[in-house]
């Protein structure tokens, strides 16, 4: 029998995983830039991952770094992901936390899934993700991301 706080929990990842769509019918504008970023992630119930990537923006190459924890992950696996950004202004306000919502599946080679992210200064991620591995992930994470040196 789940607990209220557990009640609320997926109630709460119901409605952020809507934002995203809803968002998507409504125009998030021209894309600005492009991403993709490989990562590892792990988890039972609660999750993390970490992983690098690189950032094109107006002709441009950036090398990222990124991390996170969350919830709604169990199992672990290996994902590509690459997709489009929208309402980035200027390439500072690409690093920061964001806010992830997720849903996939990973079993051996085959796997699949679209995360969303954004972060306070308006920035939006929208990816396609291939992963391997053995997970099955619907919830939402903390995301940091950060420029390589």
């Amino acid at each position: 029998m789940m607990t209220i706080r557990q009640t609320t929990t997926t109630i709460a990842a119901v409605l952020m995983l809507a934002s995203p769509a809803m968002a998507q019918q409504r125009s998030l504008g021209p894309s600005t830039g492009t991403v993709r970023i490989e990562q590892v992630q792990a988890g039972f119930i609660a999750s993390g991952e970490a992983g690098g990537g690189t950032l094109r923006y107006q002709g441009r190459s950036y090398p990222i770094t990124v991390g996170g924890i969350g919830i709604g992950s169990i199992g672990a696996s290996r994902s590509v992901a690459s997709g489009t950004v929208y309402g980035l202004r200027r390439v500072s306000d690409f690093a920061g936390p964001y806010v992830q919502l997720k849903e996939g599946w990973a079993v051996g080679g085959a796997g699949r899934g679209t995360t969303w992210l954004r972060n306070d200064k308006g920035v939006t991620l929208r990816l396609a993700t291939r992963r391997q591995g053995l997970q099955l992930q619907l919830g939402a994470d903390g995301v940091l991301i950060g420029f390589r040196n």
